[in-house]
């Protein structure tokens, strides 16, 4: 009975996320209900004592990586340095490689740190604009723009300041660099066999006789004419937050060691932080600071203003993504507390191979909550000690443990009900019996890339 209550709580968050209900409202229903079942009186202290600890220790963690990343992806929005960066991309590749465009753009902003979902937005019309011209079927938007941008960019390549990527640090004690090479051979595998696939749905489409189509919904208005800024200045904020990221994650364990003891009154308790715990959270958001700082200081003009307004958005898209994502952080330790959960624990502990354990578990919770953020959060919170472990036994490095862990969670994460999902479809104007297929596809490829990284690990053992 107690593993069914335990599935309930899950069967219930997902169906309620699938029909638009607000997560945020839902998690805590759907873990205290189960608490209910289990034990009545229990249901008061554990939602004090439990849940909102959860939940309050997530958004204290991250909260301004959220923050900060909504805000870059706004000014790089408002500044236009977003459309300068989309036309050069198309201009380089060509407009007859529509597909490979559009990836390469959605990749090259999403790795830069611009928000998903800003990313959806601004490239949507570009995307449109460019499969009409090359009279390719509309419905291959979203799964193109979803290889782009929720993919390898979001996990696999080392440094991405995504925060599907950040997370892992705090469990294991590693870097938003983690496994480098592993990284970029899961990012290969994912892009090469994507635009593989992208390019047979192509071809059956023309085979078919099959083009753009005609009475879409959301069509977009005609890109305007105007002066574009300068590519290279464009993509400067950019390529600033990716070496400062990398350059704060080297400097700051050396300029404070392993843990900071802060008094700032004499006499007064000092605030003490263990600064291995936090590194890689400080390193991306320092790098988007001065990215952010970077747009004013060279777009300020076009900045100015539009930024009340534009901040204001992107402050609450960030309020909304990061308690979504810690209200699922406090169901998921709920549930682990829960007596049915040993079940579904031991379960995945008959799993004998750690990395297999770890991607299984990841993924899978990703899958059933559609969110890879916070499906992780809730795998690694009940099980990472477990995952280390059964890893320091098989002396696997921690940093093979984050990138498995990341890239797991943007493996099922994106079923019908995960919220990137719905938002790209909306904005698109297509319906998931036209579109999901491919965003599916994708899915199973970025599925099947963390099982060709551990592969690849224990044959060669690189990292």
């Amino acid at each position: 009975m107690s593993l069914v209550i335990c599935l309930a709580a899950l069967a219930f968050l997902m169906f309620v996320a699938y029909r638009g209900y607000s997560v945020i409202l839902f998690a805590p229903v759907a873990a205290l209900g189960a608490v209910l079942l289990t034990d009545p009186s229990a249901v008061a202290p554990i939602f004090t004592g439990l849940f909102m600890e959860k939940m309050v220790g997530f958004v204290k963690l991250y909260f301004p990586v959220f923050l900060l990343g909504a805000v870059f992806g706004k000014v790089i929005e408002l500044s236009g340095f977003s459309q300068s960066i989309v036309s050069s991309v198309i201009s380089l590749v060509g407009r007859s490689r529509a597909m490979l465009s559009i990836v390469l753009v959605c990749a090259v902003l999403t790795y830069g740190g611009v928000s998903l979902f800003v990313v959806v937005f601004a490239v949507y019309p570009f995307a449109a604009e460019m499969f009409r011209q090359s009279d390719i079927p509309k419905r291959l938007i979203p799964g193109t723009i979803a290889l782009g941008s929720f993919s390898f960019t979001m996990d696999s390549l080392p440094g991405t300041p995504q925060i599907q990527n950040i997370i892992p640090t705090t469990f294991f004690k590693t870097n938003t660099w983690a496994a480098p090479t592993l990284g970029v051979i899961g990012t290969l595998f994912i892009l090469g066999a994507g635009l593989s696939y992208l390019e047979w749905r192509r071809r059956a489409a023309v085979r078919a006789g099959e083009g753009y189509g005609t009475g879409h919904t959301n069509e977009p208005e005609a890109l305007p004419q105007e002066r574009l800024a300068n590519p290279a200045l464009a993509i400067l904020p950019l390529i600033a937050v990716g070496l400062f990221n990398k350059q704060f994650t080297d400097f700051i364990p050396h300029a404070y060691g392993a843990s900071a003891d802060v008094t700032l009154t004499p006499g007064a308790h000092p605030v003490t932080q263990q600064v291995s715990q936090v590194t890689a959270i400080w390193a991306v958001e320092g790098a988007l600071l001065i990215g952010i700082l970077l747009v004013l200081a060279t777009a300020y003009r076009q900045v100015a203003g539009r930024f009340a307004e534009g901040s204001k958005a992107a402050v609450a898209g960030a309020l909304l993504a990061a308690m979504n994502t810690a209200s699922e952080y406090g169901f998921g330790a709920v549930i682990a507390a829960l007596p049915g959960f040993l079940a579904i624990s031991d379960a995945l502990k008959a799993i004998p191979n750690p990395l297999v354990n770890e991607a299984i578990s990841v993924t899978s919770l990703a899958g059933i909550t559609g969110s890879a953020s916070g499906g992780m959060s809730i795998a690694l919170a009940a099980m990472s000690e477990q995952f280390i472990a059964a890893a320091q036994a098989a002396h696997i490095p921690m940093e093979v443990l984050h990138r498995v862990a990341s890239m797991a969670s943007g493996g099922m994460d994106t079923l019908p009900h995960n919220g990137a999902v719905i938002t790209l479809l909306a904005v698109t104007g297509l319906t998931h019996r036209q579109s999901y297929k491919d965003i599916f596809a994708v899915t199973c490829l970025k599925t099947m890339a963390v099982f060709v990284v551990i592969l690849t690990y224990y044959v060669t053992g690189i990292v």
